[in-house]
């Protein structure tokens, strides 16, 4: 069921609750230059085992407004505890991949864990910024040729091969977003960074981090291994910048256990 929610005047944010007489609540915030669709193979699957699965599309990206402004990592935390507050979610499982790890933590340490039980990164911008010439280069081409930014995306996201109507799809979630929305939020990510937000961590949290990912590397996440006083580190070893795609089946057979 897809509805809007209103963050502030003039700015609403697409929600997809699937199976909201779910036992167990997971709230899934996507990447960048994503959107919620990104957790297709997720929502294929635990719903039908009693989950009720959460997906938003941040501002300016997937269905959502799209401002000219509000791409900060603040703003962007506000925006999920508005969607929080509406929903009246409670006691759930707050999952991020990438920019939208980033975003997860911002918002365990603005909003004081509100209602998580539980917190999984995958992949997530942790807990350094992005190097300034690598966001610049992206920056510059999402300003001034983003259908060639995409279709490079797919490079650098997958470790395995993946046939060409996925990555024709993968494609379209990206156009889905502004060209504006898309710099600013690779601006945030340059000139921001979550290394404080960890140490107010203190629900159990799972890192899950692929070996092969070409776009934040593994050590990254063995840093905020180190941070997050209560957390585990899981290697994912045949995947790149995407294992809730690559290795599926793995990601969601720990989700259930995690969660319980």
């Amino acid at each position: 069921m897809g509805n809007f929610v209103q963050v502030e005047p003039g700015v609403r944010i697409y929600v997809e609750d699937i199976n909201p007489k779910g036992n167990k609540t997971i709230l899934f915030i996507h990447g960048w230059p994503l959107n919620h669709k990104q957790y297709e193979y997720q929502f294929n699957v635990l719903p039908a085992m009693g989950f009720r699965c959460v997906g938003i599309d941040l501002r300016g990206f997937g269905n959502s407004d799209k401002p000219f402004y509000g791409y900060s990592l603040d703003r962007l935390a506000d925006d999920i505890y508005a969607v929080v507050k509406a929903l009246q979610l409670k006691d759930f499982t707050l999952v991020g991949h990438s920019a939208g790890g980033a975003i997860s933590i911002r918002y365990m340490a603005r909003h004081k864990e509100y209602e998580v039980s539980k917190l999984v990164l995958i992949d997530a911008q942790s807990p350094s910024s992005i190097q300034e010439d690598v966001a610049n280069t992206f920056i510059k081409e999402a300003l001034n040729d983003r259908p060639k930014l995409l279709q490079g995306l797919p490079d650098s996201f997958f470790f395995q091969y993946n046939t060409k109507p996925f990555s024709d799809w993968f494609f379209q979630l990206g156009l889905e977003a502004a060209g504006w929305s898309t710099a600013s939020l690779i601006m945030s990510l340059r000139d921001e960074n979550v290394y404080n937000d960890l140490s107010k961590i203190h629900v159990p949290t799972l890192i899950i981090h692929s070996i092969h990912d070409g776009v934040i590397p593994f050590k990254n996440a063995q840093e905020t291994n180190k941070l997050i006083r209560n957390s585990q580190l899981v290697p994912f070893q045949y995947s790149g910048h995407a294992p809730f795609y690559e290795e599926r089946d793995k990601l969601n057979q720990l989700l259930v256990q995690f969660i319980g």
